[in-house]
This record gives C-alpha cells, structure tokens and sequence, in this order.
C-alpha cells in the first residue's frame, strides 16, 4: 500500500532538525539511496529529494523545480538549493542528534551535510513575535487535498512537494515597534488572533491568503522557530501537492504581482530557500521507484 510520509501531515513537534545535504558522488547514489529508503520511517524521518539528485539518477519528476530567486519592491528571496533536505521531528533533542549522525554516516560518500539546523517549538506553536503561525492550515480531508499527490503513476502517487526557507528575524527592531504597528505588520491581533479588519494592503495576511488567489494556493504550513549563535527567526516549511501555490504566494509578498512587499520585510528576510520532493511509503519504506527504477 502507498501512503504520504506521516510526518507531512502530523502537527508540529516539540523538538525537530533539517539537515541539508549536497551531492558528492554520484556513483555511490544507489546504495545510499538504499540505505536511505529503510532509515527513513516518513513521521521520525521525512526525507525530499531535490532536482539534481534525481538528475544524477538520470530522472525527471514533473512539477519538482529549483528554487527561484527572486527580486522585487526592495526585497530579495534567496535561492540555496540543495540536492536533499531530511526533517527530523521528535520530542528529544539528544535522540535526534543521534538520529542525524546516523543518518549523515550512512549517506556517505554519495551526499556530505552541508547545513544543519535546530527547530523547536515555541508556546502551543507561535513564532518568536509571539504570533500563531498555521492559523489558515487546511484540516482532515482538506489538509489531504493541499499537500498530497491525489493522482499520478505508482512511486509518485502519495507525495507531496515541500518548501523550506530560513527567515532572519530583528527581534530587537521588531520589538521597538509599538503593538498596534506590529499587529499591522500581521494583520492580526497577537492578543487574540482575530485578523483586523482594517489592516493594510502590506499586511501579511492579506499578501498570503490562500483564497485569495486564482487558483486558490493553499499549502500545508509546519513552520518552527530556529536559533542558532548569531541569529533567529522561523524555519518555514510549508508542504503542497505541486509547488505553484507556495510560488504564487511567494511572489506577491516578494511585491512581483502589484508592487507591494509584505510587510514582514520590514524585520525579516530570507536567507535559504529549496524546493524538494518528499517520496511517498510502500511497504513501511520509501518507496523510490521513480528515482532508481
């Protein structure tokens, strides 16, 4: 039986990781691969492939992409693609530490870690403005729709297309804001979560409603807080049957569709960006018919 990775569909965990991976030797691929297909359980472990590594295996996938980067209204969106990104989610920081190490020995040679970053959960699930982040997620049957594979041949049927970007927070400037200016910059009160009904153009609920959009471009959001020694902000992850909703939404926050930029620019930026593909279970493995055949 094929089924999407639990993990895209589970709520947020208390504890999670992304590691990063680019493409080394291309040769040694198959094995890896393998190893790769009985570690990754898809709820512990959700794995996307990137372009370039189902290129290396001569394969296509229709609708998987580069990330674009993106120019517009004062703002730059960052491409950082990556040939393989794998989310670990847990309630244990330790256990994912050890999980990664595993993970990053048993990929060697054909994929070296290039980046890793620590993701937790902040409250019941707010950014570090103290926001509630997913407010619009689709539910149930709805959540399904937004960010399954519905159709399409065996080994594509039931997955789903990811992208994940880290936003650089100044917390310092956005904490010198009065509440008022920073429930604008939203488009929501933070103290209740109601979207304010006269918030402006720039607020970032109106530059990402999902049905807004002609087609409608709902994703699934499983976005978490990320520190590290020098800065912070939101790892944005956000899960979809094809990757044009996440695009769509991307590029009028960016100002490219009427010239207005979203108000999170104000204090936040992007600084990664990749788009993957994450492979659907058969069997309790991933099942990566369409990459090795």
């Amino acid at each position: 039986m094929t089924v999407s990775q639990p993990g895209i569909l589970a709520a947020v965990p208390a504890q999670a990781r992304h590691l990063f991976f680019s493409l080394e030797a291309a040769d040694a691929l198959p094995v890896v691969l393998d190893r790769l297909g009985s570690l990754a359980d898809g709820e512990t472990l959700v794995v996307g492939l990137g372009a370039s590594l189902l290129q290396a295996q001569g394969r296509q996938l229709a609708g998987l992409r580069v990330f674009p980067a993106l120019s517009g209204a004062g703002v730059d969106v960052p491409s950082t693609q990556h040939a393989l990104w794998c989310w670990l989610r847990g309630e244990d920081r330790g256990e994912l530490l050890q999980l990664g190490r595993q993970l990053v020995a048993a990929l060697a040679p054909a994929l070296c870690l290039v980046r890793s970053s620590d993701a937790f959960r902040y409250r019941e699930g707010r950014d570090l403005t103290g926001y509630e982040d997913g407010t619009e997620n689709p539910e149930g049957e709805k959540a399904v729709a937004a960010a399954i594979v519905g159709a399409g041949p065996e080994g594509e049927r039931g997955g789903s297309f990811a992208a994940v970007q880290h936003w650089v927070h100044d917390l310092d400037h956005f904490a010198s804001l009065s509440p008022d200016e920073q429930d604008h910059i939203v488009g929501r009160r933070r103290s209740d979560n109601e979207e304010l009904e006269d918030a402006p153009a720039s607020a970032h609920v109106k530059r990402t409603a999902q049905e807004s959009f002609a087609p409608e471009a709902f994703v699934v959001r499983r976005s978490m807080p990320w520190n590290d020694d020098r800065q912070a902000g939101l790892l944005f992850l956000a899960f979809g049957h094809s990757l044009d909703a996440f695009e769509a939404q991307l590029r009028r926050m960016a100002g490219l569709e009427d010239g207005i930029s979203d108000a999170l620019f104000r204090f936040s930026k992007p600084v990664s960006g990749g788009y993957y593909w994450c492979p659907p279970l058969r069997e309790g493995r991933l099942d990566l018919r369409a990459v090795l055949g």
